[in-house]
């Protein structure tokens, strides 16, 4: 027999908490935890603890956590680690949910563990931690053309018409690869998932043949 997948305890989408932050390259993550509570079966509980807002419920029988830090981005440990330490989650327990410049416009990566990559967020994540071991889903926002010395202006605008209609698709995407994870483990999502584009929209018989 397989050994059986860790559970996800808890779920974090990185952001920022003001409203000119709203639909910003920087708050994919805050934008996928909506889309997921739009999926999660009804009685999904919110509370403010932690500096966060957390939403408690179950899922699959077991009991889960969806949090936003309202601590900025480049405090996001400081809302996460104490949430963890008074639920007792451990690192791998932890699936976070961040924006990603190095990945294309379109495509999800899911993985466990790495350096943070110029991501303010994961980086205070991994000090308050103590470790870079809990999973991520890295969501592509694409790359500014004119270089570094653009990153934050790039990350903190809103994206075009053209990039928002691949980034809602993408959001999809990615919250079925959450729930797969859920439900499946990590390894099936990766497989299924870290291959996928949402560049173009699907053709509906391309669609109706996956509902087949």
């Amino acid at each position: 027999m397989g050994s059986v997948p860790q559970q996800m305890r808890l779920i974090v989408g990185l952001g920022n908490p003001d409203r000119e932050y709203e639909g910003t390259r920087h708050n994919a993550g805050f934008m996928l935890i909506d889309k997921l509570l739009a999926k999660m079966p009804k009685g999904f509980e919110q509370i403010h603890t932690c500096q966060s807002y957390v939403w408690q419920g179950n899922y699959a029988g077991n009991r889960m956590l969806l949090q936003k830090p309202l601590t900025y981005m480049n405090l996001s440990g400081n809302a996460v680690a104490p949430l963890m330490r008074s639920e007792e989650i451990q690192p791998g327990e932890v699936l976070i949910v961040h924006d990603d410049m190095d990945i294309p416009l379109g495509h999800i990566r899911i993985r466990k563990g790495g350096g943070p990559g110029g991501h303010n967020g994961i980086k205070s994540l991994i000090e308050q931690i103590g470790t870079e071991a809990f999973w991520r889903v890295r969501i592509g926002v694409g790359h500014p053309e004119e270089g570094r010395s653009g990153v934050i202006d790039y990350v903190l605008s809103p994206f075009t018409e053209a990039e928002k209609a691949v980034f809602d698709r993408t959001l999809t995407g990615a919250v079925d690869a959450i729930i797969l994870m859920l439900r499946r483990g990590p390894q099936q999502a990766m497989n299924e998932y870290n291959s996928r584009t949402w560049c173009e929209e699907e053709e509906p018989e391309t669609i109706n043949q996956k509902i087949k």
